[in-house]
């Protein structure tokens, strides 16, 4: 690689990952209006553990995005089984119809599912959210597992059912342990997706009930307190705790050499 393009990868690398490590610098830093120069502190940490409202909001996020990626995970794995390995009439058009929930404005989704939540009874609240997160990390584990599927050699599934295995048999010792990588890509892909979420959560929220990205946004409409730091940084660790777990368990980033 050029010296030129080192260069323009570290620009790169910059624009994406400075604003992370300016919050997690201002999570450690004394001054409450970002002052500089930098004073390391813990207080941030210490007086995040007294704020019920942003603690009851992570625990919110994170139950909901745990349900989510399991809810999603299985209904999607299901999916993307029956698109891969059976042929039935309008299978190309619902195989289309997977995508648009992905590019639909998530504005747009959550208004509709609102109306529709109040329509049928559901109305709002944590079990509201819950629909919510996997009817949008549906079509994500879909095409994940989908992709994994495609790359999985069907003729072992055919040698094992040769020998004597039941379908059910073949899908538990054979093409779940190999589908394995996969299927926690598309968890991990639903939950951040869940984690992530503010417009849906915003919408299907029930008042004194909320979710760590319209907690933090509520806040910043009342002032910007350095807890939310602190909050984000320990979510961060987690996050990249999880991705490297879900690296070591694949290999990504490694070169296969023969």
């Amino acid at each position: 690689m050029t010296a030129l393009g080192r260069g323009f990868l570290a620009l790169v690398l910059l624009f994406l990952y400075a604003p992370i490590a300016v919050m997690v610098l201002m999570g450690f830093n004394a001054s409450d209006l970002y002052a500089l120069p930098f004073s390391p502190t813990l207080h941030w940490f210490s007086e995040l553990a007294g704020n019920d409202r942003l603690i009851a909001a992570t625990r919110n996020s994170v139950l909901v995005a745990l349900v989510t990626a399991g809810a999603a995970t299985v209904l999607g794995t299901m999916a993307a089984l029956a698109l891969s390995r059976r042929s039935f009439r309008g299978k190309p058009l619902l195989r289309l119809l997977l995508l648009p929930p992905i590019a639909i404005p998530w504005l747009i989704t959550g208004t509709a599912m609102l109306v529709f939540f109040f329509w049928t009874g559901i109305g709002r609240g944590l079990h509201a959210m819950i629909l919510g997160h996997v009817a949008l990390a549906i079509p994500y584990v879909v095409l994940v597992v989908g992709t994994g599927l495609a790359a999985l050699r069907a003729d072992l599934e055919e040698v094992a059912m040769s020998l004597g295995s039941t379908p059910l048999h073949v899908f538990w010792a054979v093409t779940l342990p190999l589908l394995a990588p996969s299927l926690i890509a598309a968890a991990l892909f639903a939950f951040a997706v869940s984690l992530d979420q503010f417009v849906v959560s915003y919408f299907l929220a029930a008042p004194g009930v909320a979710t760590l990205p319209v907690e933090i946004y509520s806040a910043i409409r009342k002032g910007f307190t350095p807890e939310i730091n602190a909050v984000s940084t320990i979510l961060l660790g987690a996050s990249v705790g999880l991705f490297l777990v879900f690296a070591a368990l694949t290999r990504i980033g490694t070169v296969e050499r023969r």
